[in-house]
Order: C-alpha cells, then sequence, then structure tokens
C-alpha cells in the first residue's frame, strides 16, 4: 500500500485527469447523498433525532472519563478483558502480544477504521501474521494492495469492470467477468473458507453503552458476526469517542446511522455483545490517539461526536470530484480534515483548504457537527503557525482591505465585472490562473446584485 504523504491538491488532480471516471464517481456518491435525503424525508422526527443525539454525544463528552469507567467495570463484569492503548504503536504491539499468546497465526478481520488509523495489517503482517479482511469493499481493495477510500463504501472508486479484474487476478475468476452477483459469490465462496480457517477475529465498534458494558457492531454482510463466533479470541477495536451512556440510547443513533449512510432504515446486522461467547475471549482494545487531546480543545472537540457515517463525504461537492485517496488521512471528506490536523498537523495541512465552505456537510451531519465551520477554525490555526502559504495570506489582506471599504468593494466589482465580459477567454483560463484549471466562473452580470442585478 503506498504511504499517505502527498498533498491534497496534487492528488485531487491526478485523480480528475480521468474525467471520465471522475464523473462517474461524483455521480455515484450523489446517488448515495439522494437515498440519505429520502430515507430522513421518511422520519417525521429526523431533526428532533438530531437534536437529541447531539446532546447524548454533547453530554457523554462531558462525563467521557466516569463513563469510560463505568464501561470498563460493566465490560469486565460480563467477562470481557478491557485493555488501553494511547498510541498506534502501543495499539499493535498490544494486540500483536495477545495473538502470539494464543498462537493465532491467522485473523479474520471485519470493518475497522481505527485499525486502519493505526496500520495493524501491515504491522502484523510483518509478524508473520496472515490477516484476511472479510467486509467486502474492504476485501477488493485489500487485494488491490491499496488504502479504502470511504469509511462506508470502501471500493467506492473502483468500478465493477475494475474489480472484476482484480478478482480475476486474485481469485480466479473468469475474464472479463463484471457481474456483481457472480463476483460477490467468488468472494463469498472463498471467504467462507477463511472464516473456517481463521483463529481469531478482529472487529470495529460502531457503539459501547456505559451502563452495561455491551459493543455494538453493525454490517450488512453478517462477516462481523461470523468473525465474532467462529473463532474463540474476539479482539474488538474501539475509539474512546464510542460510548453513549445508557442502552436506551442506542436507539438513537441506529434510526440516524444506515439512514445518513446508505439510505437504509437500519443496517441488516446490528449486533449486540454483551461479554464473550461460551469457552470464548472477548479483548476490548480502547484507542485514544489525539483524541483526549481534541476533547480538550473547546473548538473542535465536537468532531468527537462523529459515528462514521460518510454523510459527509458523499454529499461534499471537493470529496466526490477528488476521491477518498487524495486525502492523506485514513478517514477522508470533511471529518478526516478536521480531524487529522489533531494528529498529524504539518502532514495533512492542506486537507482544511479541500472544501468550498459550503456548509453541506453540517447539513447532513446526523449529529450536527459543525464541520464547515471547524474546517475555517483550522485554517484560521495554520494561518497563526505561519503554514499558510504567502500568496493566501496576501490575497485574503487584499480582499479583507477592499470588503470593509464598501465604495471600494462597488468600483472593484464593476471593474470586475466589465474586464471579464470584455476579456478572452484564453486570457482569463490561461496556463497562469491555477484556480481556473478546474473551475468555470459564470456568465458577469451587467449590475451587481446590491444595483439590482440578478443573483
Amino acid at each position: 500500500m503506498s504511504a499517505r504523504t502527498e498533498a491534497h491538491p496534487p492528488a485531487a488532480a491526478r485523480f480528475l485527469d480521468d474525467g471520465a471516471h471522475a464523473a462517474w464517481h461524483d455521480a455515484a456518491l450523489w446517488n448515495v447523498r439522494d437515498r440519505r435525503d429520502k430515507a430522513a424525508a421518511s422520519v417525521p422526527d429526523w431533526e428532533r433525532l438530531r437534536e437529541q443525539a447531539t446532546r447524548i454525544k454533547q453530554h457523554t463528552l462531558a462525563h467521557l472519563p466516569d463513563y469510560l469507567e463505568q464501561f470498563e467495570r460493566a465490560a469486565r463484569a460480563a467477562g470481557a478483558t478491557v485493555h488501553w492503548a494511547k498510541d498506534p504503536e502501543e495499539f499493535r504491539v498490544l494486540v500483536h502480544g495477545l495473538l502470539k499468546q494464543h498462537g493465532v497465526t491467522s485473523v479474520a478481520k471485519s470493518k475497522s477504521m481505527l485499525t486502519e488509523e493505526c496500520a495493524l495489517n501491515p504491522y502484523l503482517e510483518a509478524q508473520g501474521i496472515e490477516v484476511v479482511d472479510t467486509d467486502l469493499g474492504e476485501r477488493v481493495v485489500q487485494l488491490n494492495q491499496e488504502h479504502p477510500s470511504h469509511i462506508v463504501l470502501p471500493a467506492i472508486h473502483l468500478n465493477k469492470q475494475q474489480i472484476g479484474r482484480i478478482f480475476e487476478k486474485n481469485l480466479g475468476t473468469a475474464p472479463g467477468n463484471d457481474s456483481a452477483e457472480e463476483l460477490t459469490e467468488a468472494a463469498r465462496q472463498d471467504l467462507r473458507a477463511r472464516y473456517l480457517h481463521a483463529q481469531a477475529g478482529i472487529t470495529g465498534v460502531n457503539f459501547a453503552v456505559a451502563e452495561t458494558g455491551t459493543l455494538v457492531v453493525c454490517t450488512n454482510e453478517a462477516n462481523a458476526d461470523l468473525g465474532m463466533t467462529v473463532p474463540k479470541l474476539h479482539i474488538a477495536c474501539m475509539g474512546l469517542e464510542k460510548l453513549v451512556p445508557r442502552f436506551e440510547d442506542l436507539a438513537v443513533f441506529t434510526r440516524l446511522l444506515a439512514r445518513s449512510g446508505t439510505g437504509q432504515a437500519i443496517t441488516a446486522y446490528t449486533s449486540h455483545v454483551t461479554g464473550p461467547a461460551p469457552g470464548s475471549e472477548l479483548h476490548i482494545v480502547l484507542l485514544d490517539n489525539g483524541r483526549s487531546a481534541l476533547l480538550a480543545r473547546d473548538r473542535f472537540r465536537n468532531a468527537l461526536k462523529c459515528i462514521r457515517c460518510g454523510a459527509c463525504m458523499n454529499t461534499c461537492p471537493v470529496f466526490r470530484r477528488s476521491g477518498g485517496h487524495s486525502y492523506n488521512h485514513v478517514i477522508p471528506g470533511p471529518i478526516g480534515s478536521v480531524l487529522a490536523p489533531n494528529v498529524a498537523f504539518e502532514q495533512t495541512e492542506t486537507l482544511p483548504f479541500a472544501s468550498s465552505l459550503c456548509g453541506s456537510c453540517t447539513e447532513v451531519c446526523p449529529v450536527k457537527i459543525d464541520l464547515h465551520k471547524q474546517l475555517l477554525y483550522w485554517r484560521e490555526e495554520l494561518a497563526k503557525e505561519g503554514r499558510v502559504p504567502l500568496s493566501k495570506q496576501l490575497g485574503a489582506h487584499v480582499f479583507t482591505f477592499v470588503a470593509t471599504r464598501p465604495w471600494l468593494f462597488k468600483l472593484g466589482g464593476r471593474m470586475m465585472r466589465l474586464s471579464l465580459r470584455i476579456t478572452p477567454r484564453a486570457l482569463v483560463y490561461g496556463p497562469w490562473n491555477a484556480w481556473g484549471k478546474r473551475r468555470e466562473l459564470p456568465v458577469p452580470p451587467k449590475r451587481s446584485y446590491l444595483d439590482g442585478g440578478r443573483p
């Protein structure tokens, strides 16, 4: 897998070089956004649910240490073993230690962005342990030796023809086969044998209930259920922010999660795990990795409310047109651009600018995270640290000077409208206009909106 080191603008430009594929990607994600809107409209109390969800999360974050301790006590009382990891290195060593202790050489792993965050797969493989991703999309990208491009739709950047070629190479399917049904069946047959061979199952956690020590894992393929029940060792990987206080709080989030993520009423499988199965072991690994630091930052702690539905990605015009791999962070899109600078400030400094600040991400977020505002806050933080290019700093100063002087603002608008009408397009969109390479201005009106022109 390639390292996540490239800045967003050049990576996005390369994605857009294939215009037809970029347009297909845009349309595919917008279709998911459209399904989300229809699903939300079918719930009369949708906005009340969003408000309730954000309040529950706000309360939980305000009392997070207490709820974490309550969860640990309840989980231990139910028979689980709870571990704590402060960073990815400690997390990897801890998980490997558990596997080594049990003599595990083969693992079935369901979707977990936290294990991606900690680069668990390559670490375990370097120790001689086979890791098989069992979510269909995750399996596709694993076979193609790349990272997921979306937290809910890991292989959304690949079409059926591309997946057919990947399966032909790795699973021996017929050349040219792009039948979704037949490719899915080929993956199913390959994975079923691997479930039976696996000595441990690793899963993520969608929600965890403090009062009961219960884990909730949501999937559409039952792959997590097989990974949790067939092997005798289950390792659940969980970020500190996944908690909800009470069992009854789950109803709010399960009604929001699938509708926001894929437009479904509910995920096909919503599995509750309280303690290990008879004769098995359950180990829960809680990871910090900057979450406590984010909790301490007043302007950014709202990002910890995220339930990983992916709705902000499906609606974001920048994400849809630049692809998830253009974000050099495990979680792409608007929420990733907010989370990334907290743990990798210098490496992800371009991400808060990968946004039009249109606010669509905030509008669809089921837990009402103020994403577009947080992106703006990060831009301010980057500017304070001197990490904004001089050209952008100068442009901001010029705009501030003009915008705070109404007479100059109106005069500048008249001059710009006139110049854009009479200047040949070749001069406006020449190689010197980097902004215009992927954008096109509308025909300028003769009069401004303030002067009674059209909006």
